[in-house]
């Protein structure tokens, strides 16, 4: 087997500038190059992020001040979805825990135990992230909370086109090459079928023994050059459209993503520090491309400051996301809807991945079955959580009517019934989101278990109510202590 001495990275963007930068720390002894054309743009709309984001920028020497200095950044504590349910519906997606759990029992299941005896409080009343989020409160997490209560995390809104020139500067700093040129053919091995060199349009050649495809959609090298198919998620998830807009700001910006319902799809709503992002995520067989545009447009509370970007995607992810010398990174590999920030959240484990399973003395099938297993099942449950978004609505609306009557994969329902038949919150390796990000939907869409755990029965009634009490009391006094959102953007 013929060892890995050098990579190349075909295009650049938050994918390819996110893997050149990280592989680049990690591994200095490789030589690495870009291949970007800076005539060709980036999707560049991906302005909201989970709090893995922070690790991934501080593995790069960067701390969360610098990030947000140099994008516009602004805190987020999670999403809050208006509409979703039924009309009046609203409900936050928080970054953090709900209550204390006790006797290795989890704590929803005591919130479940004294809703039946006529609890009044929701379960967002036990989560510092929701009521700090609601307040328009922030201050950084405690470093060595003194209870469970005090547990939450954050993520950042980020000027997406800054942050990928701020990696581009990261990388550059650590020897990554770049070529600025478009790619005109991938050229195969006829000996082997790996992928041998990229030939460019002006007429030069780029050899590498290790190929990433970060070429969006098109998917250049995987998908068009080694021929690796597309599964086509349409079936479970309809939206096939997004437009994206941005506009000016005269309000203070709140320390969540909104996400707002609409006959068929929804809006969402990122606060910057410079601006506003906005977008409406669609399905085109239940509403047209100008009432959509349309729509958005009269949402907007702003000028404009950039056309209106169009984007076509199909939900789906590759059949394998490595084949041969190739790995496929962000949308190259597949693409969900843009709630709950996936994609970005997605190159970050694919890079994570990638060089645990990097192939330094050669590509050998055990490594690549198994980053491919992994991903799989990692994009799966991503399906399954977005899914999970759409199925349980109240609404009337032909386009949420229509996700009720989908037929469900085989692991959502499974999910879903161990659920609803006695309070299990399954967590698996590899997933993205936890146990405590599940909970927060199914109680968004008032999707509660047919039981609590009857091991609680034997805490006294009026205990469990004062211990509850006591919670809420103490998230109330901490949120009050706690400054505005924008005093913390104000001291950066």
């Amino acid at each position: 087997m013929q060892s890995i001495t050098s990579i190349v990275i075909a295009g650049g963007g938050t994918a390819g500038w996110m893997t050149a930068a990280s592989f680049a720390k990690h591994f200095p002894h490789l030589s690495i190059c870009v291949v970007e054309s800076s005539e060709i743009g980036s999707i560049g709309v991906g302005e909201a992020t989970i709090p893995t984001i922070r690790h991934f920028n501080r593995a790069l020497g960067l701390t969360d001040e610098q990030v947000m200095k140099y994008t516009g950044a602004t805190c987020k504590l999670g999403i809050q979805f208006n509409g979703w349910y039924d009309e009046q519906s609203s409900f936050i997606h928080p970054f953090g825990t709900y209550g204390e759990p006790l006797n290795g029992i989890a704590f929803h299941h005591y919130w479940l135990k004294n809703r039946s005896l006529g609890e009044p409080h929701s379960l967002e009343s036990y989560s510092v992230a929701v009521q700090l989020a609601k307040h328009g409160k922030f201050a950084l997490p405690p470093t060595n909370p003194n209870s469970s209560l005090a547990v939450f995390d954050w993520a950042l809104h980020l000027d997406a086109s800054l942050y990928a020139k701020l990696l581009k500067d990261v990388a550059i700093k650590a020897g990554v090459k770049i070529i600025d040129a478009k790619i005109e053919s991938v050229r195969l091995s006829e000996e082997s079928g790996d992928i041998a060199e990229l030939v460019l349009c002006d007429g030069n050649k780029v050899e590498g023994d290790f190929f990433i495809d970060c070429t969006g959609f098109s998917s250049l090298l995987l998908g068009k050059a080694l021929k690796v198919e597309y599964r086509d998620w349409s079936k479970w998830l309809l939206c096939d459209r997004a437009i994206a807009v941005q506009s000016q700001t005269n309000v203070t910006p709140n320390p969540y993503t909104e996400a707002n319902a609409k006959n068929a799809g929804w809006q969402w709503r990122i606060p910057l520090q410079h601006r506003q992002g906005n977008g409406q995520v669609y399905s085109s067989h239940h509403v047209s491309d100008e009432e959509a545009l349309s729509t958005l447009l009269s949402d907007i509370n702003g000028e404009p400051t950039s056309e209106p970007k169009n984007i076509k995607f199909r939900p789906g992810c590759r059949t394998h996301f490595w084949v041969k010398n190739c790995v496929a990174m962000g949308l190259a590999a597949g693409f969900f809807e843009p709630i709950e920030s996936t994609n970005i959240a997605l190159i970050e484990t694919a890079i994570e991945r990638l060089k645990l399973f990097f192939p330094h003395k050669g590509i050998s099938s055990s490594l690549v079955d198994e980053f491919n297993a992994r991903t799989v099942k990692e994009y799966e449950s991503v399906r399954d959580f977005v899914l999970l978004h759409y199925v349980l609505n109240n609404k009337k609306e032909p386009f949420w009517r229509d996700y009720r009557h989908i037929e469900l994969p085989d692991s959502l329902m499974h999910r879903m019934s161990l659920y609803q038949t006695n309070g299990i919150l399954v967590r698996q390796r590899h997933e993205i989101f936890q146990p405590n990000s599940w909970l927060a939907i199914y109680d968004g869409f008032n999707c509660y278990p047919n039981t609590y755990d009857p091991c609680i029965d034997k805490i006294d009634n009026q205990y469990l109510c004062q211990g509850l009490a006591q919670m809420r009391e103490g998230i109330a006094k901490a949120v009050s202590a706690t400054p505005l959102h924008q005093h913390f953007l104000n001291r950066l």
